[in-house]
């Protein structure tokens, strides 16, 4: 792909990495994710998703752009590689031909929450009202128009008071936000995308 001139790619909200990846990440022994290209990114905060379900959120700490030949073996290891030569092998697996001129972006990241040790104890898990919405609307079919509105507002506002407000000009209309943030979430949960994974909750 010559030495990637076109355009750079953006990286919104959501960080999409091979299933494989998840449990190194979860460990903490990844901590990049290496793109081809020049990627950007639009926020501080991305949810990690690997293996067709979200695994964490993530503080993004760095995002560098290095030719393909001047890769390091420590940028292997923080990609969860032994080697560069492993690291462009893959590199090569995932894009196809690519040569030593070619740009790659190291997107790093720190994880901040994990989705498989989340606080049962707490009403929402812990999570913010942001981040439920974002994985609903993402992966719950059969939302119905309320529900996606009052979700589609709170990933704008992330709180219950401010989408009360701005969708009924009433703040005794929180109990609507929260009840179709519980539902949300128990569905979420239901679905095995949240809480702790077993056998049962793998997703095909």
């Amino acid at each position: 792909m010559g030495a990637n001139k076109g355009k750079p790619q953006y990286l919104g909200r959501h960080l999409m990495v091979k299933g494989e990846y998840a449990e190194k990440i979860l460990k903490g022994s990844k901590t990049t994710t290496i793109r081809l290209g020049r990627v950007r990114t639009r926020y501080s905060e991305v949810i990690i998703h690997s293996g067709g379900r979200p695994i964490a959120k993530a503080m993004i700490t760095s995002v560098r752009h290095k030719r393909v030949r001047d890769l390091t073996d420590e940028d292997a290891r923080k990609d969860g590689f032994k080697s560069r030569e492993e690291l462009v092998r893959a590199l090569k697996e995932a894009y196809g031909s690519i040569d030593p001129d070619s740009m790659v972006t190291i997107i790093e990241f720190r994880v901040s929450r994990r989705f498989d040790e989340l606080e049962t104890e707490n009403p929402y898990m812990g999570l913010d009202p942001a981040d439920i919405a974002r994985l609903a609307l993402r992966y719950l079919k059969g939302l119905n128009e309320e529900e996606r509105r009052v979700l589609m507002d709170l990933t704008r506002t992330n709180s219950i008071r401010s989408t009360a407000l701005r969708l009924y000009g009433d703040l005794d209309k929180r109990w609507i936000v929260r009840k179709v943030l519980r539902r949300a979430l128990k569905a979420l949960a239901g679905r095995g995308l949240l809480g702790r994974r077993t056998k049962s909750s793998t997703l095909n």
